[in-house]
């Protein structure tokens, strides 16, 4: 099949849905992954040491990261391959997001680590298809000069979600069966309107039938023969898991780093400031680097920002300097989704591979974060402490913002 660029800017009422959906993905994925994981993994374990509760929660998030690994290109492939009347991303918008909210719902229902091992990561595989399908729609309908801003509409609702999950969990009281199936409903009340009005051509040409053992051929991309692709990637891995490092483990932080006896309710204002300037960066960074040009110089100035956030929590772990790092790595963070994403569909190998490859790129945005745990634990349990935890998640931004600076084809 072949695949041109787009040209035609997108408007107001599309955005508005696109940015919807991603809102309802985004709540569900972190509302999940900064609360009610954290504490369901807790109450599995029974009474435990701190670095054994930080591993088990590691090793449930990886077990369900290494599902995703696989989903994340899979799913893009396939949606790439899809030729039906329904479009070729929509219906894996809907799957995914079937799929997301029943793993969701039965994830709720598990006691042991097992089951929720094995919960979250049908989850998490739902989350893979959705989130890859929404990310393709971004190369197949957004012209290159308007791929900033419109992606700032991906992370600005990650902050949003983020809180309102969180909020709406704190709300709502409910037993652990009760907030995932709430969550679960929002996920799928906030996508239903993007499914139900969204324009989406088929490809100019068809190719026929497309077989799994093809796909999974075709999944591998030459680093010598696309560099750019490679360094991107490279790049959003390492800042993601830098990322990663610093909020996945912030409930712990607080509970038993900081022996914060209110630390459920005191997480909500050091996420708030967070996704505050998160907002604000993204939206702001993203409109600046469309007008300009350039792409490379915000992840570096990203990976600055959340640099320091992880030197002020090393060197002075309190919830004060927790706030204020909470503003650096937010504003950090949310340059780098904007910037990033806009680049990562300027370095594609090829137009009519869209979605599998921007699936692969996928899998540097979320898979970090189900390995960051047990990456946490592991710098934990090596040089002790919550410092080395935080050192590394500079370190890892730092690395990732020289990764991007050697991607030649985007300025």
């Amino acid at each position: 099949m072949t695949a041109l660029e787009p040209v035609a800017r997108v408007r107001g009422p599309w955005i508005g849905r696109f940015a919807a959906a991603w809102l309802g993905v985004w709540l569900a994925q972190t509302t999940v992954i900064q609360l009610l994981l954290p504490a369901q993994v807790e109450a599995a374990g029974g009474r435990s040491g701190l670095l054994d509760t930080i591993a088990r929660f590691g090793w449930v998030s990886a077990v369900a990261g290494a599902a995703a690994l696989v989903a994340f290109p899979l799913v893009g492939a396939l949606s790439d391959a899809t030729a039906s009347r329904f479009g070729r991303r929509r219906p894996w918008i809907a799957l995914g997001t079937a799929l997301f909210a029943a793993g969701l719902v039965l994830l709720g229902m598990q006691t042991t680590i097992g089951g929720i091992a094995a919960a979250w990561s049908i989850a998490l595989v739902g989350f893979a298809a959705v989130s890859s399908a929404l990310t393709a729609l971004i190369a197949d309908q957004v012209p290159v000069d308007q791929r900033g801003a419109v992606s700032g509409f991906v992370s600005a609702p990650q902050a949003v979600g983020t809180i309102l999950g969180l909020v709406l969990v704190e709300a709502f009281a409910l037993a652990a069966p009760g907030s995932y199936a709430l969550v679960a409903a929002v996920l799928v009340l906030l996508v239903v309107p993007l499914v139900a009005s969204l324009p989406d051509p088929q490809p100019l040409e068809a190719s026929g039938p497309v077989w799994i053992a093809q796909i999974a051929g075709s999944l591998w991309i030459d680093p010598r023969t696309h560099p750019d692709f490679a360094w991107t990637l490279l790049g959003r891995l390492l800042v993601n898991l830098g990322n990663a490092l610093g909020t996945s483990l912030l409930l712990y932080f607080l509970s038993a780093g900081l022996r914060d006896p209110d630390a459920e309710s005191d997480l909500i204002p050091l996420v708030l400031v967070y996704l505050v300037l998160l907002v604000v960066a993204t939206l702001a960074a993203g409109r600046a680097s469309d007008a300009t040009g350039r792409r490379r110089v915000f992840v570096a100035a990203a990976a600055v920002l959340q640099g320091i956030a992880g030197v002020l929590l090393a060197v002075a772990p309190a919830y004060g300097t927790a706030l204020v790092a909470a503003g650096f790595l937010g504003a950090g963070y949310g340059v780098f989704l904007s910037v990033d994403q806009a680049l990562a569909t300027q370095v594609l190998p090829d137009p009519a591979d869209r979605g599998k490859d921007l699936g692969i790129m996928n899998v540097a945005l979320a898979v970090p974060q189900a390995f960051g745990p047990i990456v946490g634990a592991a710098l934990m349990l090596v040089f002790g402490g919550f410092s080395a935890l935080f050192i590394g998640a500079a370190v890892l931004s730092a690395l990732g913002a020289l990764a991007v600076a050697r991607v030649r084809g985007v300025a």
